[in-house]
């Protein structure tokens, strides 16, 4: 089985994937990572070089890849990925997703100093600038994200506790 994690950029979806994925023995896998290693570059540099388009098909050449593979594993895939084409469509078909929804203040506290670096449209601005791009951002992705067949809202859930849930969504779509 494939489970696929989406969400907004910082929401834990990377960090979930792997606690979940070692609970379970299974494959984890980082849908941007796997471009930056096809591409040997950072999404950042294709982004800036290459162009949004570029990144996006290249991501779902990544996308088709995963789901060609006959193994069971996590999948965190990147902020934009479920809104692009139809990528969501074809996830819920392929798959289980599970929409992980942060608040845009509970994804600032998240973010490290690095975090915010390597993401440029966050470089230079306030916290209280970032939760406002983020708002409006995370507005116009959720009628992708809400596509998802598992939703869960996680600011009052700890990192343990999310996992717990996700790792039995997992479970419960294997029987």
């Amino acid at each position: 089985m494939k489970l696929f994690l989406v969400g907004y950029m910082g929401c834990g979806k990377s960090t979930t994937a792997r606690r979940v994925a070692r609970r379970l023995e299974v494959s984890c896998v980082d849908t941007d990572a796997m471009v930056e290693q096809m591409e040997g570059a950072c999404v950042n540099d294709i982004f800036h070089y290459e162009g949004e388009e570029y990144f996006r098909s290249a991501e779902r050449k990544v996308l088709e890849r995963l789901i060609a593979d006959e193994e069971d594993m996590i999948i965190s895939t990147g902020g934009g990925l479920p809104t692009w084409g139809d990528n969501m469509e074809l996830m819920n078909q392929c798959g289980v997703t599970v929409w992980i929804d942060r608040s845009a203040e509970q994804t600032v506290k998240r973010l490290s100093p690095h975090g915010r670096q390597k993401r440029p449209k966050l470089r230079g601005l306030s916290d209280e600038e970032i939760v406002e791009f983020m708002q409006r951002n995370m507005a116009e992705r959720k009628i992708h994200y809400s596509k998802a067949t598992h939703h869960i809202e996680v600011d009052h859930l700890n990192d343990y506790e999310l996992s717990d849930l996700i790792t039995d969504i997992f479970r419960n779509g294997k029987q």
